[in-house]
């Protein structure tokens, strides 16, 4: 099914509480520059991202996430499972790609594993022939803008047509920047590993232009950091 949200919709409208959760290497890089390297988190690092989206209704990730590895975006093992369902949750969360060009790899394993409903924000930039494609892949195609994606109004037909109330977001650098540059992010759980990438175009936790000026950027305060083995957990709230 093909969609298109209201863009004029009332901005007071409730939307999720969105956290951003990644790895990061020491020099802050997501992958390594030719994106080979994109898993490089501990065991103890999986298991936390796991118990996140065990407290989620819905998980989100770009394309190039989907495009790049064995990505599911599950609940991971039975035991997660159970979290969820302690915490009032569905079984499975809901898994959300966001492509405004729509060229995500259908043939990604992804795709192949409908163990719950998937959802693609994109614009109408793809093409019809390109969404009926989209729309064979997915349970909901979502038209989020016409040339950008409208994230603000995503998150807002998230909440009230599929009552998602927490969202986590895994990446990759362009869709943080873009919630970031939206003010749509009220936390970020970092995992810092003890590698150094290197490499100018190697993907950081927020690609894209950035802001020239201090005063434009978006501030967060540091809520709790522990540290397990060589890996440091932190965990940066709005202030």
């Amino acid at each position: 099914m093909i969609v298109r949200l209201d863009l004029s919709g009332n901005t007071t409208t409730p939307r999720p509480f969105v956290l951003v959760a990644m790895a990061l290497s020491a020099d802050g890089k997501i992958a390594t520059s030719n994106r080979v390297v994109h898993t490089f988190g501990s065991p103890r690092d999986l298991a936390h991202l796991y118990a996140l989206r065990a407290t989620a209704d819905a998980v989100l990730c770009g394309a190039r996430t989907v495009d790049t590895g064995d990505v599911h975006l599950g609940p991971g093992p039975a035991c997660y499972r159970r979290q969820r369902l302690a915490h009032g949750l569905a079984e499975c969360n809901l898994r959300i790609v966001a492509s405004g060009s729509g060229s995500v790899r259908l043939d990604a394993p992804f795709f192949t594993r409908r163990f719950s409903p998937i959802l693609i924000l994109t614009t109408e930039r793809p093409g019809r022939r390109r969404l009926i494609e989209l729309e064979r892949a997915a349970d909901v195609v979502a038209l989020c803008g016409r040339t950008k994606l409208d994230l603000a109004a995503a998150l807002r037909w998230l909440q009230t047509d599929w009552h998602v109330n927490r969202l986590v977001c895994e990446g990759g650098g362009q869709l943080n920047a873009a919630l970031f540059a939206a003010n749509l992010v009220d936390e970020i759980q970092l995992t810092l590993c003890p590698f150094v990438f290197g490499g100018r175009h190697a993907p950081t936790l927020a690609d894209g232009l950035g802001v020239p000026r201090l005063a434009q950027a978006r501030s967060f305060q540091l809520r709790a950091i522990r540290r397990v083995r060589n890996e440091a957990y932190c965990v940066y709230t709005r202030p």
